[in-house]
């Protein structure tokens, strides 16, 4: 016979409640974590004024530091410092990296901003004579030597070369880019891995071996003349993996729940892509954009192999060569006269104008829209109706 034993008494653990102490002060919110009280704003103005008097005092009193770039960089180390010390004094570690992590990253954003206003006045500056004359934008230069003043010539057949250059290579690397981007991101698999290597390595490819690549392919290989359509192909070269690799990333980013979402719906993966992912991802999308034409708008080398330089107006881009604005500030600085090399900042102010209206226009086109679209507005009013 067997005994029977009893079932273990199984005992529920017993469940504390934190104590709390009705008594102590209540906790002390952070302050970088919140929006600085007037006493923060005036000792972080106070540290860098601080920062400021000892700057002048070590460079110009102490040490033979004589120069603007030296006054700066002591203002700074020694502000930076002043505020480790404010932040010390009012709080804890963790206060003291917070304020030097900001001054850091506060003082490398106005290192950006300033160079990138430095080049852009430099170059206006230089520029700005060309710029007064309307023949500066209607005329090409037929005709017209490095010495003749700015009342005759000017970049009309430049600036159409660059815009029909850059727009073929646009036709060609926007689809390219981005169906690589969501191949590789939304179909997967062991090729997309090998996709994204080339990608990746095919992003640091020089500009010379891109125009070298279209040169011995497209004019020798195949017979085809130097023109503007083999310098849009030596363009699209450069933007194609700028764009899918930026591209990718950003797809890379979109929440998972939204595709689960849509194929919980019924959608199928396809449209899963087309009216999910890429409206969400729209606006680094056009990022993505703006930086392959950043890269392709300034190419020399790969036009000047591909197609050439021409002082006369060409529309058409498979008739011989075709100019554009980098490729005509290179050849007009190269002959070294005054006037033709204040013609060439013009030219550079002019591209820098282009680029910057390139970039407000593609953030313009891919803001989020508020509300719902005319066409989705008028199925609504349909369904209901």
């Amino acid at each position: 016979m067997s005994t029977l034993t009893p079932d273990p008494v199984t005992t529920t653990p017993a469940t504390h409640l934190p104590t709390y102490d009705e008594d102590a002060a209540p906790a002390v919110p952070r302050s970088a974590l919140g929006k600085p009280t007037p006493d923060q704003r005036f000792a972080r103005i106070g540290s860098w004024v601080g920062g400021l008097g000892l700057a002048w005092l070590v460079t110009q009193r102490l040490l033979p530091l004589d120069g603007l770039p030296w006054f700066l960089i002591a203002w700074f180390v020694l502000g930076t410092a002043v505020t480790a010390v404010t932040a010390a004094m009012t709080g804890g570690l963790v206060e003291v990296k917070d304020q030097v992590a900001e001054s850091v990253i506060t003082g490398a954003a106005l290192v950006v901003v300033t160079a990138v206003l430095s080049a852009v006045v430099f170059v206006a500056l230089r520029g700005w004579r060309p710029l007064t004359n309307l023949n500066f934008f209607t005329d090409d230069m037929s005709g017209v030597g490095p010495k003749d003043g700015f009342e005759t010539g000017g970049i009309l057949h430049a600036i159409l070369g660059s815009g029909i250059e850059l727009g073929i290579a646009l036709a060609i690397t926007l689809p390219l880019g981005i169906g690589t981007a969501v191949f590789m991101t939304e179909v997967g698999g062991r090729f997309a891995r090998i996709v994204r290597t080339v990608v990746e390595a095919m992003t640091a490819l020089p500009s010379i071996v891109a125009g070298l690549f279209i040169y011995t392919v497209f004019i020798v290989a195949l017979g085809q003349p130097r023109s503007g359509l083999a310098a849009s192909l030596a363009i699209a070269v450069m933007m194609l993996p700028i764009i899918a690799r930026a591209a990718d990333v950003v797809l890379r980013v979109v929440p998972g729940g939204l595709r689960e979402a849509s194929l919980a719906l019924g959608a199928s993966r396809w449209r899963t892509v087309w009216h999910v992912v890429l409206p969400t991802a729209r606006p680094g999308l056009a990022t993505a954009v703006i930086l392959g034409v950043a890269r392709g708008v300034g190419e020399t080398s790969p036009v000047l192999l591909t197609s050439g330089a021409a002082g006369f107006l060409v529309a058409d881009p498979t008739d011989g060569a075709m100019n554009s604005l980098p490729l005509f500030i290179y050849s007009t600085v190269r002959s070294g006269e005054p006037n033709a090399i204040t013609r060439a900042f013009g030219a550079a102010t002019v591209l820098l104008v282009l680029v910057l209206v390139l970039f407000v226009t593609a953030r313009l086109l891919a803001r989020q829209r508020t509300g719902p679209s005319r066409f989705r507005s008028s199925r609504i009013r349909k369904g209901r109706q």
